[in-house]
C-alpha cells in the first residue's frame, strides 16, 4: 500500500513540476540576491543557496550565477554548484539503472 501511495507521488510528471520550480526559485533567488548586494540590503546566505542547489536547483543556481554574475568569483559557488548538481544526475542515474527508481 505504502509503494502505491509512493509511486502515485513521485510521478515522472510531478518529479519534472518539482525540478521546474526548484531551479526557477533558484535562478530568482540569484537574481534577488544580487540586487540585494548592489543596494546594500538583507542578504541571502550563502548556506541557503547551497541548500537550493542540493535540493536540485542546480541549473537554475548556476544559471542565475552566470547570467547576473553573482557569486562567480567564489571559488566554492563556481565548481560547489556544478560538483553538487552533476553528483545529483550520475546518483539518479546510478538509481534509475539498478531500477530503485
Amino acid at each position: 500500500m505504502e509503494k502505491e501511495i509512493l509511486n502515485q507521488i513521485f510521478t515522472t510528471k510531478n518529479i519534472l513540476l518539482y525540478l521546474l520550480f526548484i531551479n526557477v526559485f533558484a535562478f530568482l533567488i540569484m537574481w534577488y540576491d544580487k540586487h540585494e548586494a548592489k543596494t546594500n540590503q538583507w542578504r541571502v546566505s550563502e548556506q541557503f543557496l547551497f541548500i537550493l542547489v542540493a535540493l536540485g536547483g542546480g541549473i537554475g543556481g548556476i544559471a542565475g550565477m552566470y547570467a547576473f554574475r553573482h557569486k562567480t568569483k567564489k571559488w566554492y559557488f563556481k565548481y560547489g554548484f556544478p560538483a553538487i548538481t552533476i553528483l545529483e544526475i550520475v546518483g539518479i542515474i546510478y538509481l534509475k539503472v539498478k531500477g530503485i527508481i
